[in-house]
């Protein structure tokens, strides 16, 4: 079975027995394949909802204020307090009223407000993104809110190559690209490696 159709069977049959909203967090390292992987979750579930950490990126400008540009993506290049009142208010109020929340537009390489809604009837939520499962600072509150954490993997040369394509879409040379993996994206994925302890299940979407 795919890393999708795992993930599909675990989440309905949350569905069928958890009460009231169901947080579903997805998490792994970059390039592993955690927006693929929510994006297919949510073409199978009808009236699912969207919430990406990436949205919750501090903008470029504000990066370029606090000297961090250079390592955006790293873990105090978002606003973990913002991310965690949103989670917090979705926990909170089921069927109570609608939630917007940013989206990250690639193209721009910055966050956009209210780019997706969490509709009040949406009774799952998938969110994802890199630091749902550290235990330390904010982001150890995120963990208790979630119904389930699943852990998104895949090898190492995999997401290199992923990564790499991904940051030349973006405007980098091939070297610069590279050059970034190397000095952020895979600090980022040892980092992130600490959370599988706190997760419920991993999977390999490669």
């Amino acid at each position: 079975m795919s890393a999708v159709e795992i993930l599909a069977a675990e989440v309905a049959g949350l569905l069928d027995t958890a009460p009231g909203r169901v947080l579903v967090g997805i998490t792994g390292p970059p390039g592993a394949g955690k927006s693929t992987v929510a994006q297919a979750l949510l073409e199978r579930f009808d009236g699912a909802s969207y919430v990406p950490m990436d949205g919750f990126h501090l903008s470029n400008a504000v990066l370029d204020a606090l000297g961090r540009r250079d390592r955006k993506g790293a873990l105090d290049t978002f606003d973990a307090a913002g991310y965690l009142a949103i989670l917090r208010r979705i926990a909170e109020e089921y069927d109570r009223g609608d939630v917007y929340v940013p989206a990250f537009e690639r193209r721009l390489d910055e966050p956009v407000a209210a780019g997706h809604v969490v509709l009040a009837a949406s009774r799952l939520v998938l969110t994802e993104g890199n630091y749902l499962g550290l235990p330390d600072g904010e982001w150890a509150q995120v963990r208790p809110l979630l119904t389930r954490l699943y852990y998104v993997d895949c090898p190492a040369p995999e997401r290199r190559v992923r990564l790499i394509r991904r940051h030349v879409e973006g405007g980098r040379t091939p070297r610069a690209a590279a050059a970034w993996v190397d000095s952020v994206d895979e600090p980022n994925a040892r980092l992130i490696a600490t959370a599988i302890p706190r997760c419920d299940l991993v999977v390999d979407s490669c």
